[in-house]
């Protein structure tokens, strides 16, 4: 067994790309390392190449995906509505999770790395992804947090009553949906960052009726630049799971 491992991250941005592409190129990338980690159990630990890690930003045209476990009713719009009236597209893809919208001005999130290079534990790999949401929207004096039994980051999210008595509002603003094979990743997380929250209206948002979804420009009252989110969330992932962040052009064999 290769005894090495590979704290390089690929960092790509991809800017504005169509799912279906994002998909295939998350696929291909993800039955690399796949298949990189089966040759390695049939050579030398000598012979072995480490595997890489990729990690995507991106944007995408309106979409709506269902993981496995989603329910059909929590699409509350049919096909002709939702191509027609909203030009949106829909997926049925291999991932955690319910139904939920991506669409321009949120930051999608596919980190694609194989979890023997830094921890094989899926549950506190989801609470680290989690987590650097979290810190990147208290660089924003946002405070946030998690909901006991729902995935993903929310805003006031505590579940006792705030001050005088008022009612919490709990807002969900980033959703999460990964696959985890051979302890390598794919899919991620949808940070709503200029997001049009409109199209949640067309779903229930990861089959959870009783909350709300809000955007960062939402609780700012400003829209915010991507890039600069970025920034913000890679240092954070960084920090978190010891990655060595690299461009294509830096990348060690």
């Amino acid at each position: 067994m290769n005894s090495r491992v590979n704290k390089q991250v690929e960092v790509q941005k991809l800017g504005l790309i169509e799912y279906q592409t994002a998909w295939d190129e998350q696929e291909r990338l993800f039955a690399g390392i796949v298949n990189q980690k089966l040759l390695n159990r049939t050579l030398l630990d000598q012979e072995q190449q480490l595997t890489p890690n990729y990690l995507l930003f991106c944007e995408h045209p309106p979409v709506y995906t269902m993981g496995t476990s989603g329910h059909p009713e929590n699409l509350l719009i049919d096909q002709d509505r939702l191509t027609n009236e909203l030009g949106a597209t829909f997926f049925r893809i291999r991932r955690g999770g319910d139904v939920t919208y991506h669409g321009p001005g949120q930051l999608v999130g596919y980190p694609i790395l194989d979890l023997d290079n830094f921890f094989t534990d899926i549950h506190r790999y989801m609470r680290l992804l989690e987590e650097s949401i979290i810190l990147t929207l208290a660089n924003y004096g946002l405070q946030a947090g998690r909901i006991d039994g729902l995935t993903g980051v929310w805003l006031d999210y505590e579940t006792d009553l705030g001050e005088l008595g008022m009612k919490r509002n709990p807002r969900k603003i980033c959703a999460m949906g990964v696959k985890a094979s051979r302890w390598v990743t794919m899919h991620g997380f949808a940070l709503n960052v200029n997001t049009d929250l409109r199209y949640f209206s067309h779903i229930v948002p990861c089959g959870i009726a009783d909350k709300a979804v809000t955007s960062l420009a939402v609780e700012l009252g400003r829209e915010v630049s991507l890039d600069e989110v970025i920034e913000h969330v890679q240092r954070h992932l960084a920090n978190l799971f010891e990655m060595e962040l690299v461009t294509r052009a830096e990348v060690r064999n």
